[in-house]
């Protein structure tokens, strides 16, 4: 009998092992290219117009499909074009958790900019971001522990005309705003953003503009992954993340504004399309953060920068 225990305990504890493997998030970047691939066959998604109300169909159906509701927070900007009807769109997990929860929001924009010379799909500048978000949601699904976490795709992102003022941002702005008048702006722990992480030549420098403990725990997961894609280099970054700084919420960017390098641009273009973001560069970002999600939870981020 103690010959008989001493071989099965053995395969009880490796199949133990087995199912806790199993429960780890893992992060499909052949999967998010697909879902960026559809969001580009889409056509341009520039916020109210058709084009975005379709990529928003296309982004529930797909989390809706791992059992996650998805709340939509409509809101009306005034651009320098007029008023426009925009709608940011939010997902906790785990499914059912209260949205006044202490939590991490994880975001990015669905919008593509407005361009009249030509028509801009934006695979990388608004497909990326949302791929993204809506493949670390399948992630996300098998996660077990940690701060609850919610992910936010941002409506309104790209500027109507030029980025000067306030022609830009706005989904980010009304979401700030509409925590802050509810006295919920607290339980936003940390806000991480990313944008544009499709690049086929990725390179993300570290944010001079981001909470510098957020990116110390991004950049050394990345680090311990070999993920040569998150380099040392530093650079300053006017996005999203600035509107969440603002009202005191630790904030982190991880984005490639050098697309596709330092000597040419594919940003805003009419190059900016499926054949020039890779599903490489969608998983190493996917593995990193996944992998910085435990630091994440630890970090003390609203210490001082």
């Amino acid at each position: 009998m103690r010959k008989a225990l001493a071989v099965v305990a053995p395969i009880l504890v490796c199949v133990a092992c087995l199912q806790a493997q199993s429960a780890s998030p893992k992060f499909n970047g052949a999967r998010a290219f697909e879902d960026l691939r559809q969001l580009v066959a889409i056509g341009t998604r520039v916020a109210g117009t058709p084009g975005a109300q379709v990529a928003r169909d296309y982004i529930r159906k797909q989390l809706q499909a791992v059992g996650v509701a998805v709340e939509e927070q409509p809101f009306e900007a005034v651009t320098p074009l007029g008023r426009v009807k925009m709608v940011n769109l939010r997902a906790i997990f785990p499914a059912g958790t209260p949205a006044t929860t202490p939590r991490l929001v994880i975001g990015g924009h669905y919008d593509t900019k407005l361009m009249k010379e030509f028509t801009f799909v934006g695979a990388n500048d608004g497909g990326s971001s949302a791929a993204f978000l809506i493949e670390l949601g399948r992630a996300l699904k098998t996660r077990t522990g940690g701060a609850p976490i919610e992910l936010l795709f941002l409506d309104g992102e790209e500027a109507v005309q030029e980025w000067q003022g306030t022609d830009h941002t706005y989904g980010s702005r009304y979401y700030v705003e509409a925590a802050r008048r509810s006295g919920t702006l607290r339980d936003i722990r940390a806000f991480i953003l990313v944008d544009m992480v499709g690049d086929s030549n990725l390179v993300l420098k570290r944010d001079t503009n981001s909470t510098g403990v957020l990116v110390d725990a991004i950049w050394s997961a990345a680090r311990r992954l070999g993920r040569r894609e998150f380099v040392s280099e530093a650079t300053a970054i006017e996005d999203d993340h600035l509107e969440f700084l603002a009202a005191g919420v630790p904030s982190v960017d991880i984005i490639d504004l050098e697309y596709p390098d330092q000597t040419s641009r594919f940003w805003h273009t009419q190059y900016d399309t499926v054949e020039n973001v890779s599903a490489a560069s969608l998983q190493a970002v996917g593995d990193v953060l996944l992998a910085a999600l435990p630091a994440l939870d630890k970090t003390d981020a609203r210490s001082p920068r």
